[in-house]
């Protein structure tokens, strides 16, 4: 399972806590700017029980773009010691955005989200009812553009993964059902072909 390196821009974003699942590997880096001098009892009880996998990292300049600096230094030595991880930038600075685009042509899987819990596998930890984790599903698969799973098979092993394992074998079945049933997907001797949104 792929490690996820959220690094949070707290100048630009400010998290209340972070209530992430268990048995998942994430890392999370808090960045603060010089004036930040507190964080929110919550955030920092929920920083602490991440144990080590949980690091803050204080700026002692001053000046424009001196945060994102600090990310993109972090960013590319974890890239370093785990080149098969995911990365996650929390901030609504759509600076980074050149920056990503450069990493994804290198074939890295980085990201950047406004806010914590729009990275997907936060959003499938919270997702509760099949309708919620059917819209979960449909934004993975939109967002992997022609990289969708073309066999039924790989399609249930790719929602399992987008799970985390957690389903079980009616559960998947139930979601392709419905998949199926909402006209999304078309099944086909085994083959998948997709109606989904844009």
């Amino acid at each position: 399972m792929r490690k996820n390196y959220i690094f949070i821009d707290y100048e630009n974003v400010q998290p209340l806590s972070l209530d992430l699942p268990k048995g998942y590997p994430f890392k999370v880096i808090l960045f603060l700017g010089i004036n930040q001098t507190k964080i929110p009892i919550e955030l920092a009880t929920s920083m602490h029980l991440l144990g080590s996998d949980a690091e803050y990292v204080r700026i002692q300049g001053n000046g424009k773009n001196a945060l994102d600096f600090h990310i993109a230094f972090y960013l590319g030595r974890l890239f370093e010691k785990d080149s098969m991880g995911y990365f996650h930038i929390i901030s609504n600075d759509s600076g980074f955005d050149v920056l990503i685009k450069h990493l994804r042509d290198k074939k890295v899987l980085i990201q950047r989200y406004a806010q914590v819990y729009d990275i997907p596998a936060l959003k499938v930890s919270n997702s509760k009812t099949p309708d919620e984790k059917i819209q979960v599903v449909v934004e993975h698969l939109v967002k992997r553009g022609n990289a969708k799973p073309r066999k039924v098979e790989t399609l249930s092993n790719t929602i399992n993964s987008l799970f985390m394992g957690a389903l079980s074998k009616e559960e998947l079945e139930t979601l392709i059902n419905k998949l199926a049933q909402k006209k999304l997907i078309t099944i086909e001797d085994k083959n998948v072909h997709y109606n989904l949104p844009n």
